[in-house]
């Protein structure tokens, strides 16, 4: 098998995700390309970690541990990077089912020594069965897949996705960890923008890093039923605007906006225009999915100025931790 050992790295934090658990693991289990390993990172949750534990007692490629560090989603990713052996370290959402050739994707991007990321492309699996006609391609990144805007093929970006990412381990030699504080926690607010933030340190740390996105490494994500809601659509919205601040003010504003300004002055006018027409042809949701947009952009601005506003008090904190564990040396 040529190309580097991968090892896949689930985060978990609760029970009512169980069977989305297991599926997720027998996905990246299923890979025509094998794993090194996959790595169960279970969220400050004693009983999970324990039913977990028994399922897989008798696995030698599969590992549960529990989060050494702060409740969240990145302080689980730095626990598993630290205890991980592989060369990459590829990331998989707990909800989310990758497809067989996933990893074999992911591998040939790194056969240039520059590659230090790649991503991949994440289509929704609504609980209702599909899309609910407001809801506009533009804003999937809202329930966590790739959204309309994005280039198709294998391309270079500024940042991949979190829940479809992987990364060479001398990334995170070069950058530091996720950082603590911009992801999400659990059940609190939804969070999010903490791979944004890892990218864009990366590429000041390493000018030369190259990060891409390849659409051919699929993985399938679900949405559950409170999720395909307007209300739900609004908080995301409110909070990525949060989490875009906390990004600015670590990284700078110029690199921590500078695709969203792309998308907010090209790709989302685009998506007003087009469901307006649509409107205007009587085709369904038209209307709703250019009010959708506009209502988002300023949900998210909205968001924005609070957390700017915040972060210059130092109302919200954050720190980056560095990864010491098995891959060193």
């Amino acid at each position: 098998m040529s190309g580097p050992d991968i090892s896949v790295v689930i985060c978990v934090y609760t029970e009512d995700r169980w069977e989305d658990i297991l599926a997720a693991v027998a996905s990246v289990r299923a890979q025509s390309r094998p794993a090194l390993e996959t790595l169960l990172v279970v969220d400050h949750n004693d009983p999970l970690r324990e039913r977990l534990a028994k399922e897989y007692k008798e696995a030698t490629d599969v590992r549960v541990l529990a989060n050494a560090g702060p409740r969240g989603l990145s302080a689980g990713r730095n626990t598993g990077i630290a205890a991980s052996y592989g060369e990459v370290i590829a990331f998989l959402d707990d909800d989310a089912v990758a497809e067989r050739d996933w990893l074999r994707h992911f591998a040939a991007g790194y056969a240039d020594p520059l590659v230090m990321a790649v991503g991949g492309r994440t289509e929704p699996v609504w609980a209702s069965g599909r899309r609910p006609a407001w809801f506009p391609e533009e804003f999937d990144w809202v329930v966590g897949c790739t959204y309309r805007g994005l280039p198709p093929g294998r391309v270079r970006v500024r940042n991949v996705l979190g829940g479809n990412a992987s990364f060479r381990r001398t990334a995170f030699d070069a950058a530091g960890g996720f950082a603590t504080g911009i992801g999400r926690d659990g059940d609190k607010r939804p969070l999010g923008c903490e791979e944004t933030e890892l990218c864009i340190r990366l590429t000041q740390a390493r000018p030369d890093a190259v990060l891409l996105i390849d659409d051919r490494a699929i993985i399938h994500h679900r949405v559950p039923e409170a999720r395909e809601h307007f209300r739900y659509f609004r908080t995301r919205s409110y909070a990525e605007g949060l989490s875009k601040a906390l990004v600015a003010r670590s990284v700078g504003a110029e690199k921590g906006l500078e695709s969203e300004r792309r998308y907010t002055t090209r790709v989302l006018p685009a998506g007003v225009v087009r469901g307006v027409r649509d409107a205007l042809l009587a085709r369904p949701g038209g209307a709703g999915r250019a009010g959708a947009i506009v209502a988002g952009v300023l949900t998210a601005a909205g968001g924005y100025v609070v957390g700017s506003v915040r972060a210059r008090q130092g109302a919200v904190t954050y720190s980056v931790a560095g990864i010491e564990g098995c891959g060193d040396g």
